[in-house]
């Protein structure tokens, strides 16, 4: 069993940057890959970003390519959600989501999830 918090979410304007956290507990934490999902009122949860246990590879979303970077310090059994440039579209509860394949974390099928943070971004 791997435990999953997420932490980070709140508040901010457009064009402003947030960090999310989630940290794991549980299994071996270098073992999985990690990912995160998001999902808006009325929508559908959708891929935002993942990476690979080693950290060495990783998948992001058009939507968020080249503003949000994904990273994982496995000594910490953390893995990070670096959000720049926010929108307003952007606005969702972000989940955290770990598997031993990458590919079922993109897909949406991950074993674990966490319970969610809430990032929101005003105009």
């Amino acid at each position: 069993q791997v435990h999953l918090v997420e932490s980070g979410g709140g508040l901010v304007q457009a064009g402003g940057s947030l960090r999310l956290s989630c940290a794991a507990s549980g299994r071996t934490f270098s073992n999985y890959a990690m990912g995160w999902f998001r999902q808006a009122p009325g929508n559908e949860r959708e891929f935002v970003a993942a990476i690979s246990w080693s950290g060495g590879v990783a998948y992001y979303s058009d939507s968020v390519k080249g503003r949000f970077t994904i990273s994982r310090d496995n000594a910490k059994n953390t893995v990070y959600l670096q959000m720049n440039s926010l929108k307003p579209e952007d606005t969702a509860v972000y989940y955290c989501n770990s598997d031993g394949l990458v590919g079922a974390i993109t897909r949406g099928q991950a074993e674990y999830w966490g319970q969610g943070t809430q990032v929101t971004v005003s105009e």
